[in-house]
């Protein structure tokens, strides 16, 4: 339970509501839809592993919504992560193609792990101190391939179709997610429960803190559904490091449903950073699919509960607010530097050292990230960046009960992990030096632009729990 008030919620939070609309009001709400498929070119990186094969395609799927004012534009890429510039530019190319403006593009991705990783910041900081072994970036594809978005999402807004309804329904997804960190009696991480977990004794703990339902929004024009929406937060991947580019449970689920429905879906993962399947998952790759029929299975029912209400152009709203994420006190631009220039470092530290570099000199630059919020009459979608912890998510929905609150993480993947603050005292992998680039400060932060965009009272914002799974 959520007991005190944070002393720190008026922290320093820059409120930039959404750039005023000039576009000429519509007559009704308008979705165009659109699906790229993304998977890299054999011999172009992935995450961890240069692409062998194409084991099933990787899309970039996404809506533009044409209402009121400028157009909202929401988009789910099967790639583990884009951050920094990349981030910044392919919103921008989005943006740019449909008429709108950067930050009323939410980008995400669902955070496969044998999937592309975009980030050209720290591509031109590993090239320009030559670093050799494995580089997870190309560049030149994922500009390549989000110009394919950018275009995709043009003709979406040209050729749209009315929505008049909004649906909305929970399942359980039963078996899949556990949290990932088993703390010992003092409170401390004894044991991290991967995704794949082959350790008996490990997996045999509870599952802990997580976030159990699956949410989904469907889009109707009139009685016909238009698109679906769901959101579920977790770690998506059963296994990797197979060099076999795929889209791994989530996308099959996803894919299963909209073959079985014959209906455009959408699918977002929440804030699942302290969350995977290891309690379920040995790594086996026939729990895959397994996986994937119990995702598929929340995602069947959710759509055979789905309640429709109607729609109208009022209730469409999208609103933004940039907030200063504070750096990891741990990140020091001399000394992060210094690893990067010191070519008798293992390649992996040099990475590491880009990707630091490349988002503490944003940090010091006083750059801020977008979040977002898209309102449909009572639901509210929030779009936040990083690895979240689930805390973020549950207390979201605690601040406005109220309403139908959904989650979309995993957007602007440069903080990587994003703990709660009692969890940096913790230890563990997620909050520890080269997993989370953000202080735990963080927290205060973040829960007050949660809170700007839910229009919840910010007096009611309660220091998140320290979560995990009590091994004693």
């Amino acid at each position: 339970m959520f007991l005190l008030k944070l002393p720190c919620v008026l922290t320093t939070l820059i409120l930039s509501i959404a750039s005023p609309l000039f576009c000429p009001a519509a007559d009704e709400l308008q979705v165009g839809l659109f699906n790229v498929d993304v998977s890299p070119p054999i011999g172009s990186p992935l995450a961890y592993d240069t692409t062998k094969e194409i084991q099933d395609p990787l899309s970039c799927r996404g809506l533009v919504l044409v209402g009121k004012g400028q157009p909202i534009v929401l988009v789910s890429v099967d790639w583990i992560g884009i951050g920094n510039g990349s981030h910044r530019l392919f919103r921008e190319m989005i943006a740019s193609s449909v008429g709108t403006t950067a930050d009323r593009v939410a980008l995400h991705a669902i955070h496969q792990h044998d999937a592309p990783w975009a980030d050209h910041l720290a591509h031109e900081l590993l090239t320009q101190h030559e670093v050799g072994g494995y580089i997870p970036f190309d560049s030149v594809f994922s500009r390549e391939a989000f110009s394919r978005v950018a275009d995709a999402a043009a003709k979406a807004k040209e050729n749209t179709q009315p929505i008049t309804h909004s649906g909305l329904a929970t399942a359980k997804v039963d078996q899949v997610a556990s949290n990932r960190r088993i703390l010992d009696a003092s409170g401390k991480v004894k044991h991290v429960r991967f995704t794949a977990t082959r350790d008996p004794n490990i997996r045999a703990y509870p599952e802990g803190l997580i976030d159990p339902l699956l949410r989904m929004i469907a889009l109707y024009n009139g009685d016909k559904p238009v698109a679906v929406l769901t959101y579920y937060a977790t770690h998506p991947q059963s296994y990797y490091r197979t060099g076999k580019a795929n889209p791994d449970f989530p996308g099959m689920a996803r894919n299963a449903r909209e073959k079985a429905t014959g209906v455009p879906h959408i699918h977002f993962n929440g804030a699942g950073g302290n969350l995977g399947a290891g309690k379920y998952n040995d790594g086996s790759p026939e729990n895959r699919q397994v996986l994937a029929d119990r995702v598929a299975d929340a995602m069947t029912r959710a759509w055979k509960a789905l309640e429709r209400s109607p729609l109208s152009l009022d209730e469409v709203e999208w609103e933004s607010t940039a907030v200063k994420l504070p750096p990891g006190k741990h990140l020091v631009e001399s000394e992060i530097e210094a690893k990067l220039k010191d070519k008798n470092a293992p390649p992996p530290q040099r990475l590491t050292a880009a990707t630091q570099l490349a988002w503490l000199r944003r940090c010091l630059a006083g750059e801020a990230i977008d979040l977002g919020c898209l309102r449909l009459g009572k639901t509210r979608v929030l779009h936040l960046p990083g690895e979240l912890f689930v805390e973020y998510q549950l207390a979201a929905q605690q601040l406005r009960p109220d309403l139908f609150v959904a989650t979309a993480a995993y957007g602007d993947y440069a903080p990587a992990y994003i703990g709660t603050a009692p969890s940096y005292a913790q230890g563990g992998y997620e909050t520890g030096p080269t997993a989370s680039y953000v202080a735990p400060e963080v927290e205060c932060v973040l829960m007050a632009g949660i809170a700007k965009l839910l229009d919840a009272d910010p007096a009611k914002i309660q220091p998140l729990p320290t979560g995990g799974v009590p091994a004693e």
